[in-house]
């Protein structure tokens, strides 16, 4: 059986919401200790929660904690926002033996606004882009009717994703699988009350939605599965 999670105390998002405010250096660095007793040490102990159900309905997917958060550091190089962090708390349960960002996976986050729960293939390179198009173009009515599965459209929503305009070098215009052919993304996105990171209802709720992302997910990694790792950008160092 997973692990009971009681919930973020409500000095967490407290300090997520002051933090917002003054995203700066001098104002964190001096309550680094809150940070990490409020917001790490717990995200720590509902990771390992979350594993152990996923050991029963999505073993690959098991992620140690250290490697599962994200860090609470921005990285700036590349962004017009020099604000130095985040202001939530996340983190990212890929498939193991492949990719990070590349193989299809779940995720969640938690700031002082909502609680985020994610899952699905969100940054395929060329390569695994093409052979999940592939695998998409032979196997489209098994994973539409993935997609239309009552329970995980009332929980998650329709697929979302970056597309292309019209149907992707290599593959007819006419397909009837062209609108997912089109994507370069497949993901759900859902938003929760921030007030449920306060209550044992978290992690059943996240479980909830990772069960039903579950099989689509498996879908959309068994081209993929496997495949060498590239080396990882600092921005996704935990």
């Amino acid at each position: 059986m997973p692990r009971s999670f009681a919930g973020f105390d409500p000095a967490a998002l407290a300090f997520l919401r002051n933090l917002e405010k003054h995203n700066r250096r001098d104002w964190f660095q001096p309550r680094k200790e809150q940070f990490e007793r409020l917001l790490k040490s717990p995200m720590a102990e509902l990771v390992e929660a979350i594993n152990g159900a996923l050991a029963r309905f999505a073993p690959e997917h098991v992620n140690d904690p250290a490697k599962a958060i994200y860090r609470i550091y921005r990285d700036t190089r590349f962004s017009p926002d020099k604000t130095p962090y985040k202001t939530h708390v996340g983190a990212i349960f890929p498939r193991r033996g492949a990719e990070k960002h590349a193989s299809a996976g779940f995720y969640f986050e938690v700031s002082h606004q909502y609680v985020g729960v994610a899952g699905g293939l969100y940054m395929p390179g060329p390569e695994e882009l093409l052979a999940v198009r592939t695998h998409l173009a032979a196997g489209y009515r098994a994973f539409r009717k993935l997609l239309d599965g009552k329970e995980l459209r009332g929980a998650m929503g329709s697929i979302q994703g970056e597309r292309l305009s019209r149907a992707p070098k290599g593959f007819p215009a006419e397909h009837p699988a062209a609108d997912l052919l089109r994507h370069k993304q497949w993901y759900w996105w859902s938003e929760l009350d921030s007030s449920l990171a306060l209550t044992p209802e978290l992690l059943p709720e996240l479980l909830k939605r990772f069960r039903l992302m579950a099989p689509a997910i498996e879908f959309l990694n068994a081209p993929i599965a496997g495949r060498r790792k590239r080396p990882a950008a600092d921005e996704f160092l935990v």
